[in-house]
């Protein structure tokens, strides 16, 4: 059955290196953790990525959608089944007067530089979100003040069974951190974003300044999911974080971040046992002290 499987995926993919078996998900997540994939598949086209899917709910696998990993806890042992990776083969990007055209693979840093470039403000904010046009709408991403929904036209989402669909902006119902999207388990193929013409000089400086935000208050000189946990209504999770005296606390290779108590970090050799440890202590003090839930921002593939 499963030599059967493999090879209906190979078969699927056509191309060598598309299928991957016991690839280690730790090489495919900014967080640098995670054990191997017991199928790893790279399609390139929509009709492989349905066939993927078909193929998987014929041999009764679970499957997984990947795009860069920057929002991802990959488990120590792994996960079964298919993860799908969109990404690199899905990463094109036109622009067309003040419209872009992305697929789901696109990184936001690439789609906010190439804006830039076309002096097309609206995008600044994402210039330094290490993450995915389709994963950036599955979440409704955002940062400084900007969101997604703040510049999404309509998006091509892949549902469940198997129909390609068109959503506005208004059917995406976005909010924060939450979308349409995650809530039917849609897939996002392509995205058409309206930004507003601008001066590029203006647009890049203000690019820098985030910049130069990031690199003042956020670890980027360690691995890390982004953001752990999302923000309290009426608190910021950082300082919650702090205010519990959990600056620094290290749980294995895991630690808070001393630089942004909003940001777990791998610090050398971390396993997601470490972190989902890390962040059950955090938990559990901000609630005793504060009386705040914290909810994780970063998703879960697999069992960590």
């Amino acid at each position: 059955m499963e030599r059967e499987f493999y090879q209906r995926l190979c078969e699927i993919q056509r191309e060598e290196g598309q299928v991957l078996t016991e690839e280690p998900l730790s090489s495919h997540t900014t967080f640098r953790i995670g054990g191997p994939a017991e199928y790893f598949c790279i399609p390139r086209t929509v009709e492989q990525l349905s066939a993927v899917i078909d193929a998987c709910r014929e041999y009764q696998k679970e499957y997984y959608i990947l795009g860069n990993g920057s929002n991802v806890l990959a488990a120590d042992e792994g996960c079964k089944g298919v993860v799908i990776q969109l990404f690199q083969n899905w990463n094109e990007i036109r622009i067309e007067g003040t419209t872009l055209y992305a697929r789901s693979g696109a990184l936001l840093v690439k789609a906010a530089h190439q804006a830039a470039k076309k002096g097309l403000s609206g995008l600044e904010f994402a210039s330094g979100i290490p993450g995915t046009i389709g994963g950036g709408l599955v979440m409704n991403a955002g940062a400084y003040g900007g969101e997604m929904k703040d510049v999404v036209q309509k998006v091509l989402v892949l549902k469940e069974n198997g129909v390609q669909q068109w959503y506005s902006k208004e059917e995406l119902e976005l909010g924060y951190r939450t979308s349409r999207i995650a809530r039917e388990h849609d897939i996002v193929l392509e995205a058409v974003l309206e930004l507003n013409k601008g001066d590029r000089e203006a647009i890049e400086a203000r690019m820098q300044e985030l910049k130069e935000a990031r690199t003042g208050k956020q670890p980027l000189e360690y691995p890390s999911a982004g953001s752990t946990f999302k923000r309290p209504e009426g608190y910021f999770a950082g300082k919650l974080i702090m205010d519990a005296g959990l600056r620094g606390y290290q749980t294995g290779g895991a630690q808070v971040s001393e630089k942004h108590c909003g940001f777990v970090i791998n610090r050398g050799g971390a396993t997601a046992r470490d972190v989902m440890s890390l962040v059950s202590h955090v938990q559990k003090e901000v609630y005793r002290q504060f009386g705040v839930n914290l909810e994780l921002e970063v998703k879960l593939l697999g069992h960590p």
